[in-house]
């Protein structure tokens, strides 16, 4: 039997779950052993197939709308990590189910700005994806018009707002910062005078994984991020990866997704893993490889990340309560 080649895998650090992801599927997990099954999740409660389907097995409930909820249940309903419109728990409120706000804090964060610019007579611009939750949610604090969306570089080129010298601007958290960047200095060289935030919208998780993959894409010959097709901020490393000059740059929920024929003539590979998805799974991909190479495994890493963020009060243990 022939021996098997050499591969240098270089782990991108940090990578995988952000503290607002762990207090998400934290929400739930507390709920389910707090209240007992079943819980109901508004939305994937985290942009991850296997998170997700965890939690189903433990007696989570997911559904798109309130509406799927029976009435009258006295069963837990948690908010996703991306937010939601304020609709949502007003809705919520009026059929009595009793809620739990699973919202990123930094997503909060971006909800009040938006709230402050309203409340000032300032005309918003939305930096962020249509249809993604975050940005639905977004869009959702506020009446509609007050807020304008921006996609591209081309729409800040072309945008014409009603008072150019009363604008401001927020943007979603788990964008590219290339890209961000380039459309908040196109705006800010169009309008001066544009409010934005004091301190960056774009979540520190999201920005330190974009930061490491930046060290490691040009030193790889390919490039795993971990991650599920809906998830933006894993988008986002395979898009930086690509930018960064990396040939192969693939994006894979687990072991089974690797095209194998893609990574025939390799001799280093970078892994990294979006905010949303588990440890575990790197592992798993990891062994998929040491099935066939003989691995040499280093770390590079761009930061060190020690964030936390309490649960919601109901699930909040009684210890910390004292």
């Amino acid at each position: 039997m022939s021996a098997k080649p050499d591969l240098k895998i270089v782990l991108c650090s940090p990578r995988g779950f952000c503290a607002g992801v762990v207090r998400a599927i934290d929400t739930v997990e507390r709920a389910l052993d707090k209240y007992g099954a079943p819980v109901y999740v508004r939305h994937e409660i985290v942009h991850n197939k296997y998170v997700v389907d965890g939690l189903k097995k433990k007696g989570a409930i997911f559904v798109e709308e309130l509406a799927e909820i029976p009435e009258n249940t006295t069963a837990p309903v948690v908010f996703s990590a991306h937010g939601v419109p304020k609709s949502v728990p007003a809705d919520a409120q009026s059929r009595n189910l009793f809620s739990l706000d699973a919202t990123c804090p930094l997503v909060t964060k971006v909800h009040r700005e938006a709230a402050i610019h309203f409340k000032r007579g300032r005309e918003i611009f939305l930096i962020g994806h249509s249809h993604h939750p975050e940005v639905v949610g977004t869009l959702g604090q506020l009446p509609p018009g007050a807020v304008t969306l921006i996609e591209t570089a081309e729409d800040a080129k072309t945008i014409t707002p009603q008072d150019p010298d009363n604008l401001a601007f927020v943007t979603q958290t788990t964008l590219s910062i290339d890209d961000t960047a380039e459309i908040v200095a196109l705006l800010k060289e169009r309008f001066p005078n544009i409010n934005g935030p004091h301190k960056e919208d774009i979540c520190y998780a999201t920005t330190n994984r974009q930061l490491a993959v930046k060290k490691v894409a040009p030193v790889v010959d390919a490039l795993i991020v971990v991650g599920a097709p809906n998830s933006s901020n894993s988008q986002r490393l395979r898009e930086v990866a690509e930018r960064e000059g990396c040939k192969i740059a693939v994006l894979a929920q687990r072991a089974t997704d690797i095209d194998w024929g893609k990574f025939g003539n390799i001799a280093s590979l970078g892994i990294t893993a979006g905010a949303s998805a588990p440890e575990v799974i790197v592992e798993e991909i990891m062994d998929a490889f040491a099935e066939r190479y003989t691995l040499h495994v280093e770390t590079v890493s761009a930061a060190e990340e020690n964030e936390f963020f309490p649960l919601p009060r109901q699930v909040r243990p009684e210890a910390a309560a004292e």
